[in-house]
């Protein structure tokens, strides 16, 4: 669906001026959004996580020896003062999460700017934490796990107040129509951010910093150039985000995280799969989707064994 298709159709949650802003720009920033009921159930949750972190060392191991795969924590995490990175994957370790992703407000937001069919690709709690939790230097999503088309957009939630001095979410406004930057080393090496030799053609003072009181939503295409500064205040700032595509965008696997991304990705979480997409200009429509319960054959489908 282009653009113009979805802002003909009647928004749920965003007013047309928000979506018209997210077409030109790439993103948006909305204040307290969320309402304090899922902020409460999110930050329940969440503090149970921080707990368990403190059962671990700083290399995620327990001590039972086991490696917990959940969480990415920080060189000096200690039990007694936890600093977690990244709760990976949160839809998959908790229905809370699983719960706010596909029946929250995000849902809404995500068929406002893509159109009534939506899937969901996966998710991630980043904490940055307090005290110079670290910086994430300009980046691009959709190199880490390309789709068909470049309609994913990612919606994130400040479980807490974010002011200036946090880190808060910075994006390059109309980046998400430019160039699609190399995010490889010279020697040829992933290394996430863009490259030493293309970041010096962005202006970071171009950058909007997106805070905000609690509750307060961030939307990005996946196209969109941003990251954020260190967290220099005494306060983690939890920022829990959410991707989500349109129905007939699909993920291309065997490239970056596609297939990593958790058993949920891929969940309609809005309208109809349809199970068609457009290849060369030609419609096809596809198969169900099997991943789950398996392919049946030809001979049982023809055959109404299915």
């Amino acid at each position: 669906m282009l653009a113009i298709e979805v802002l003909e159709t009647p928004a749920k949650v965003l007013s047309q001026a928000q979506r018209e802003n997210y077409f030109l720009n790439g993103y948006l920033g909305i204040p307290g959004l969320v309402d304090d009921a899922w902020l409460t159930r999110l930050r329940a949750v969440t503090a149970g996580y921080v707990d368990i972190s403190r059962t671990l060392d700083h290399r995620s191991i327990g001590s039972d020896g086991v490696k917990d795969k959940r969480f990415d924590l920080e060189p000096d995490h200690t039990s007694a003062a936890p600093r977690i990175r990244r709760l990976n994957s949160p839809v998959d370790i908790d229905d809370e999460y699983w719960a706010f992703a596909s029946e929250g407000p995000f849902v809404a937001i995500a068929q406002d700017l893509l159109g009534e069919d939506v899937k969901f690709h996966h998710s991630k709690l980043n904490f940055k934490w307090s005290g110079g939790g670290e910086e994430v230097r300009w980046h691009q999503d959709i190199q880490f796990w390309p789709h068909t088309d470049f309609s994913p957009l990612t919606i994130g939630v400040y479980l807490d107040d974010v002011d200036d001095s946090m880190g808060p979410m910075g994006v390059i406004p109309s980046s998400h129509k430019g160039t699609l930057y190399n995010q490889y080393s010279q020697d040829g090496q992933w290394v996430g951010p863009i490259n030493a030799e293309d970041v010096g053609q962005i202006d970071g003072s171009e950058a909007a910093r997106l805070t905000g009181p609690a509750g307060s939503v961030t939307v990005h295409n996946c196209c969109m150039v941003h990251g954020s500064l260190p967290n220099n205040s005494p306060k983690p700032r939890p920022l829990l985000l959410q991707t989500y595509s349109r129905a007939d965008s699909y993920p291309i696997s065997h490239i970056g995280a596609n297939g990593v991304t958790g058993r949920l990705s891929g969940a309609v979480v809005g309208g109809d799969s349809g199970q068609s997409i457009v290849i060369e200009g030609r419609t096809v429509l596809g198969a169900p989707d099997w991943s789950r319960s398996g392919a049946p054959t030809i001979f049982g489908s023809q055959q109404d064994e299915v």
